[in-house]
């Protein structure tokens, strides 16, 4: 068999498959001819359209690192008969871990008094004054596994107040912890002090943070993004911040290229921060990912049920 890799991934999972199959990288000249040879593909963010599966002669598997899979046209593949499998919650704890040390970096203007400091800017303390977080409302949309571990990361650090929205049934259980859910998206905006996602990105849900959502949030509120670029409006997002509508907003995916411009407007304002979709980037979940993705790619080229099937 013949295994391409599609993206960089951690040597762990490739040297894993190499001692069952061949295996082509993504910075081998032969990656060229994965659409003929390719048995199964191992991917990150390379994206997958129709053409790419009709000129398929062999694929019959591919398999996806981390959870997000609007990069890959699924009603395509599953046409051509090729299953298409995904890596769900091995990331959670580092998606969650960076959503909170955004929310306090936000709160605390951490980022913000480091560029002063280096611009050598003069400083006043009184003029940036942070948001301590202890007891304070944190808005979580979406009840997910990683919505689900800051959830119990924010609770345990700061005693929050949480209150979360999750259109997706079955709810999983938080009776751990003190919670409301609310049956509206615009309840957990009214509420919280913090609004973070943790949704995946569909068409129903595509800039479900619009002008209107974001008037519905209280003023001074901060968002923290660490789920998908398309769920903000990011226009309006920036006139939120520039009227003072928003405290603050920290976003590590974008709605276009990842990461952003340098000219992208929302990166002039002081009171945002930007990372470039790394949440789930440690070394830990990189190697435990890549893990994931040779396994469930050889099980199910051997005839067995994925375990966490797509299409």
């Amino acid at each position: 068999m013949k295994i391409f890799v599609l993206d960089e991934m951690h040597p762990a999972g490739i040297e894993w498959m190499s001692e069952r199959a061949e295996v082509i990288r993504w910075d081998d000249t032969r990656l060229a001819h994965w659409h003929e040879q390719a048995d199964g593909i191992m991917i990150r963010t390379t994206k997958l359209n129709a053409q790419d599966f009709q000129r398929s002669q062999k694929l019959r598997v591919v398999s996806k690192q981390g959870v997000g899979v609007n990069s890959i046209d699924l009603q395509a593949a599953q046409t051509c008969g090729i299953t298409v499998c995904n890596t769900p919650g091995i990331n959670r704890v580092a998606v969650a871990e960076m959503a909170m040390a955004l929310v306090m970096s936000l709160a605390r203007r951490v980022c913000l008094q480091d560029r002063l400091i280096r611009s050598g800017e003069t400083f006043n303390r009184n003029h940036h004054l942070g948001l301590e977080l202890t007891g304070k409302t944190i808005g979580i949309i979406g009840m997910g596994n990683i919505g689900t571990e800051f959830a119990r990361k924010m609770w345990g650090a700061f005693q929050s107040h949480l209150v979360a929205y999750d259109t997706g049934t079955p709810k999983p259980d938080w009776s751990q912890w003190p919670h409301q859910r609310t049956s509206t998206l615009e309840e957990v905006l009214a509420q919280s002090d913090v609004v973070s996602l943790h949704v995946p990105y569909t068409p129903a849900n595509h800039h479900m943070i619009d002008a209107k959502a974001l008037g519905c949030m209280k003023p001074g509120a901060l968002l923290v993004n660490v789920s998908r670029g398309g769920l903000v409006d990011e226009e309006a997002l920036h006139r939120a911040l520039t009227d003072g509508r928003l405290d603050g907003a920290a976003l590590d995916v974008w709605e276009e290229a990842e990461p952003p411009r340098p000219d992208h407007p929302l990166l002039s304002l002081p009171q945002v921060i930007a990372t470039p979709h790394a949440a789930g980037s440690t070394t830990d979940t990189q190697k435990a990912s890549s893990m994931a993705v040779a396994q469930q790619l050889w099980h199910v080229l051997n005839g067995g049920e994925p375990w966490h099937r797509v299409v």
